[in-house]
């Protein structure tokens, strides 16, 4: 088998990743803080999923037809935004005013506020259950629209996770595609020190899940993955996708202290904007 995590950490940023953490930087400028590391593991997976996979219409974010993406862990919501604002739901200079009184865009995503967002998350273990409930509501409809769910591997602590994964196994929910952002930190220390949760391909296996391992950082092996956890249509995919947290800001990665960072000065911007033209030139 593969050393997935190895393989995660040898990947390098092209001109698109670079500037996307470009995007981030920006918000966590402007909103004076924020959490980076838990950010920066997602940005392949949002690129993908935007880039290549979502049939959505920014123009348009109530579309009825559209495919749904629920970001579950949404402390990363800062890699949401940069998408969003970058595929044009929203202005680039929103990211700017981050967290600021009357702003948009907040510290976990709003669906009430931010156009292209379909669930308000922030409390750990939701996302899963709304997507069942999506995916159900979409069949009813007689819709052909796909539900992602992307969550973090903190969050497959919570118990409420593995009730939504039986409840879609049971329905056989082909059209839900979970994809857990498996960066093996959280929040203040390793997933295997605060919970252990190997072994966790066949712990979804067991929950009636067709399983994927991926690299959540190869642009390539994510889209061959979600290409064909949608051609499966008896059951729910998943896909873990092995990441590193901080990605690109190599004092960042794998450290927990980069978890969240509560106040972001204009040092702390200069020390993310350099790690990040080391990323480039690597």
């Amino acid at each position: 088998m593969p050393d997935h995590a190895a393989l995660s950490r040898q990947i390098g940023l092209d001109d698109r990743s670079i500037l996307l953490r470009d995007l981030v930087i920006d918000a966590l400028e402007g909103g004076g803080r924020g959490h980076v590391g838990s950010t920066l593991s997602l940005i392949e997976i949002f690129r993908v999923l935007y880039d290549d996979v979502l049939r959505v219409r920014p123009s348009e974010p109530d579309w009825p037809d559209r495919d749904r993406c629920i970001l579950s862990k949404g402390h990363g919501c800062l890699a949401l935004y940069a998408l969003l604002a970058d595929r044009g739901f929203f202005d680039r200079a929103e990211l700017l005013r981050q967290c600021r009184p009357e702003a948009m865009l907040g510290g976990h995503p709003e669906r009430a506020h931010i156009p292209g967002v379909e669930a308000s998350t922030g409390s750990l273990g939701h996302g899963l259950s709304i997507g069942v409930g999506l995916a159900i509501a979409q069949r009813l409809k007689g819709r052909d629209a796909r539900i992602y769910v992307v969550m973090g591997d903190g969050e497959l602590d919570e118990g409420s996770v593995w009730e939504a994964a039986m409840s879609a196994a049971k329905h056989r929910l082909g059209q839900l595609i979970a994809l857990v952002d498996y960066n093996k930190l959280q929040s203040y220390g390793p997933t295997h020190e605060v919970l252990a949760l190997e072994p966790l391909a066949d712990k979804w296996r067991a929950f009636g899940f067709h399983t994927l391992e991926v690299n959540g950082h190869d642009l390539e092996d994510l889209r061959d993955s979600l290409t064909a956890a949608a051609g499966v249509r008896d059951q729910p995919s998943v896909l873990i996708c092995h990441t590193v947290k901080g990605k690109g800001f190599d004092m960042a990665e794998g450290e927990p202290a980069w978890h969240h960072k509560s106040k972001i000065g204009p040092t702390d911007v200069a020390l993310m904007r350099a790690a990040l033209a080391r990323a480039g030139a690597r």
